[in-house]
């Protein structure tokens, strides 16, 4: 459960339930605590079954973890491949 006065801010901001609310902020917290490994897999997965060549989901995927919210250190596409294939 999110802390209560982080709840009551988003519930009176948004018109969301308190419950509502505290659903809301744990999925994004979720999001947020996704590792940078399992992201790597994970977007490089959602990226294939799109059609993207290695090269561009590489460079796709290091821009997106430069602008997540807590930036990820920068990744070499050496880097990126041990994280998806080991």
């Amino acid at each position: 459960m999110p802390e209560p006065e982080l709840v009551d801010r988003v519930s009176a901001s948004t018109g969301l339930s308190p419950g509502e609310a505290a659903r809301v902020i744990d999925d994004v917290l979720a999001w947020h605590r996704e590792s940078v490994a399992d992201y790597v897999r994970r977007r490089h997965r959602e990226l294939q079954v799109h059609g993207v060549r290695n090269a561009e989901a590489f460079t796709r995927i290091s821009a997106e973890l430069a602008s997540r919210l807590v930036a990820a250190p920068s990744l070499s596409e050496r880097q990126l491949r041990r994280l998806i294939y080991g």
